[in-house]
């Protein structure tokens, strides 16, 4: 048989389709095509992944990748080449005001997939900054439920899902109206809602408490107060627990304030880890703590967390999330996606959102990606 990619003797990692063994993947017409295909097969390219690890392709559930159009945006290629990752989903960058020209500017023009949560403010983030910032959701008069519904409808094809942000630095004396309009609007979608949390009010009960079956609460590793795990009983807040259990994902969402340490050993020792891992990454913490989706699971792994299942919550776990089952798996006419990476024994120092220094023993190096059946090399 031939294929228009075969990537042989790679690492095959997925264990929602019972894969971690070496193996070879072929892909044809932007799909995967065949696993385990013969050294008789014949592909117009090929890779040799000999000591890599192949997995579905990698997905970023929370970025900041609107460039040029508002303050945090970074370059989508370039995140995407030096990180193994073919899904960037924008958390919120743009609201109905602004998606257009998202659109047409950046991910139209991106090599990566983009998809996008659109934020129930019609500027989107607009006032995200250093010494200036103004919380889009401050402003309830930009709080438009029927505008948002209307550019969802337009853009049906890339967005997938509603964000609200809530908190002092968010939404201000708004405090949790951002999120019941993202609500609204998604109710009418028949869209989940990722909801940001930050210091409160509102608490994050409150929050918790009004999230349905596959929204997503972010920035779910953040320090007390509003922790998921409580620093002094180590138990689970109620709410959380409560809402886990009706089909609420908990994202990581690393940011620049938002993955502490100790918060992540506390969730490990109660059982409770995120469904999904992703970087939150914008021009603002770029460099660092977050950086990318490969130094978030990173600092998973050196935490304590398997490989296997670091990879599940970056492709199969955001894949769910984001109602996509094309996406995140390693089976035959799944999208023709893949990222490949070593897992080496270098030492590298790795910073949380608070400073706290871990030295991991081992980390994730990108090789590179696989995107709708064509093969991209890692530039780092």
């Amino acid at each position: 048989m031939h294929y228009d990619l075969i990537v042989r003797n790679g690492h095959l990692l997925d264990v929602a389709q019972g894969l971690d063994r070496t193996g070879s993947l072929a892909f044809a017409g932007g799909k995967i095509a065949a696993i385990d295909v013969s050294e008789a097969d014949t592909a117009t390219a090929e890779v040799d992944a000999s000591g890599q690890y192949v997995t579905a392709g990698l997905i970023d559930l929370h970025t900041h990748v609107y460039v040029g159009g508002t303050s945090l945006g970074v370059d989508p290629d370039e995140l995407a080449r030096g990180s193994a990752v073919t899904t960037l989903v924008d958390a919120g960058s743009a609201g109905a005001a602004n998606i257009a020209g998202f659109r047409a500017h950046v991910i139209e023009r991106a090599d990566v997939r983009i998809l996008a949560y659109l934020n129930i403010s019609f500027a989107g983030i607009f006032g995200f900054g250093g010494a200036l910032s103004v919380g889009e959701g401050w402003e309830r008069r930009l709080l438009g439920v029927r505008e948002c519904v209307a550019a969802v409808r337009d853009h049906r094809d890339i967005i997938v899902g509603i964000k609200a942000r809530v908190g002092p630095s968010s939404s201000g004396d708004s405090v949790i109206d951002p999120l019941k309009l993202a609500l609204q609007a998604a109710e009418e979608l028949d869209l989940p809602v990722m909801v940001h949390v930050e210091m409160p009010p509102p608490t994050i009960d409150e929050i918790a408490d009004l999230l349905r079956p596959g929204d997503v609460l972010t920035h779910c590793c953040r320090p007390y107060p509003n922790a998921v795990v409580s620093p002094r009983s180590g138990e689970v807040n109620r709410s959380c627990m409560a809402a886990r259990e009706r089909g609420v994902f908990f994202d990581t969402g690393h940011g620049r304030g938002s993955f502490d340490y100790a918060a992540f050993g506390r969730m490990q020792r109660a059982g409770f880890l995120p469904d999904v891992i992703s970087s939150d990454v914008h021009l603002f913490n770029r460099k660092t703590p977050a950086v990318d989706l490969l130094t978030t699971m990173n600092k998973a792994i050196a935490l304590g967390v398997d490989l296997p299942d670091v990879v599940t919550m970056a492709t199969t776990a955001a894949a769910t999330a984001l109602r996509r089952p094309e996406l995140g798996a390693l089976k035959v006419g799944a999208a023709g996606d893949a990222s490949l990476f070593t897992l080496e024994e270098t030492p590298r120092e790795l910073f949380d959102s608070l400073g706290a220094l871990l030295v991991a023993q081992k980390s994730l190096r990108p090789r590179g990606t696989v995107q709708a059946g064509a093969w991209r090399e890692a530039v780092l």
